[in-house]
């Protein structure tokens, strides 16, 4: 591992993230930023909006986010990283422009992001790199002297993403009555997508049947499974299963969905259920409600025993994980050789998003990537 404390070229790091409202007159105005373009009558957003008010207009979000920046900045100054740390959303203050803009007046001009998604997708990465480049050209237009923007590259597949997931698979287990947890099902949950920006994530060579995004959490699952069946010597039954699907019923998008998947279990005969959503890194608002809410229902009207384990968060292990990703970018950087940080099969994600990695249905311009409008 290169020096822990040398992250040259780099002046700061960027939290970018999806963003969500912080109070129930945010709850609206959020969802239009998320929905610009579509066209989407004001009433079908309250009734979409009611995920929402139901705890109380807030979205877990902003705060999960505050918490993984506190993390963040102890991590890097507990090794000695004299690196500040930003934070910008996509949909929601702070804004990523107004976050940038206060960087580039901060003097930063070698800026690395951080996305809170772990995989690869249009949605997990070529739309961050979109607003990325959005946001340069708006400040490109005030007159600013632009930075040179990279991301790190996604991290499903990091032991200090998979290790606070795998305790709390295992913890999960560990709070089943006793007369049903070695045979409890774990289901691995993530966002549906639709099919067709599933076959085309990832770098051209891997399009096809599921892309990137199916094979990388197929991954997480299998190294989950593979760890909890060494650490308990039991070998549980699982499966990818997906939730939170918007778009049209003629559209088709990844499946099983997760509540189908209980009603599948139950009548299979499962004793219980672990949902364990891997393709998320908090508890924010998909999770509370599809998961906490729906999908807890579904299993009490089942009486099928159900827990949910916990998503990785603020967890230390995480942001030593990032310390680590921004140190080997670092040295890549410098020209240095680097061995990076990953388990399973697939390897390490690359450095740089390659022309074709996951497109967009319609062309825009994307930063950080071989097909960079902004260097």
């Amino acid at each position: 591992m290169p020096d822990v404390r040398d992250v040259s070229p780099y002046d700061a790091l960027l939290l970018l993230s999806f963003g969500g409202p912080e109070g129930p007159d945010d709850v609206v105005p959020f969802l239009e930023n998320v929905t610009r373009g579509r066209g989407i009558p004001k009433e079908r957003l309250k009734e979409v909006g009611q995920h929402y008010f139901l705890f109380g207009g807030v979205s877990p979000i902003n705060d999960q986010n505050r918490a993984l920046l506190d993390a963040l900045r102890k991590d890097f100054a507990d090794h000695g990283l004299d690196l500040p740390v930003y934070w910008g959303n996509r949909n929601w203050a702070p804004y990523l422009t107004d976050t940038l803009r206060e960087m580039v007046r901060d003097g930063r001009r070698r800026i690395l992001v951080l996305a809170t998604s772990a995989y690869a997708s249009y949605s997990g990465c070529r739309q961050y790199r979109e607003n990325l480049a959005d946001s340069l050209a708006a400040l490109e237009a005030e007159g600013l002297e632009l930075p040179k923007v990279d991301k790190l590259r996604h991290y499903f597949n990091h032991p200090g993403f998979l290790e606070p997931m795998i305790d709390g698979v295992l913890r999960s287990l560990a709070e089943l009555p006793e007369d049903v947890r070695d045979g409890a099902h774990l289901a691995f949950s993530t966002h549906s997508i639709p099919t067709a920006s599933a076959d085309t994530s990832g770098p051209v060579e891997g399009h096809g049947d599921g892309g990137a995004y199916v094979r990388q959490h197929l991954e997480v699952a299998q190294l989950i499974a593979d760890a909890v069946r060494e650490r308990t010597g039991v070998d549980h039954p699982w499966q990818l299963v997906y939730q939170s699907r918007s778009g049209a019923p003629h559209i088709p998008w990844l499946e099983p969905d997760i509540c189908d998947h209980l009603d599948e279990r139950h009548a299979a005969g499962a004793p219980a259920v672990v949902i364990a959503p891997i393709g998320f890194v908090s508890d924010h608002m998909e999770v509370l409600y599809d998961l906490d809410t729906e999908a807890k229902a579904r299993a009490e009207e089942l009486g099928l025993p159900m827990r949910r384990s916990a998503t990785v968060g603020a967890d230390p292990r995480f942001a030593a994980a990032i310390r680590e990703l921004v140190v080997e970018r670092a040295a890549a950087e410098r020209g240095q050789d680097v061995t990076p940080c990953a388990l399973g099969a697939l390897g390490a994600s690359h450095n740089l998003c390659p022309v074709g990695c996951c497109p967009a249905r319609a062309p825009r311009p994307a930063a950080a990537g071989a097909d960079s409008t902004y260097a």
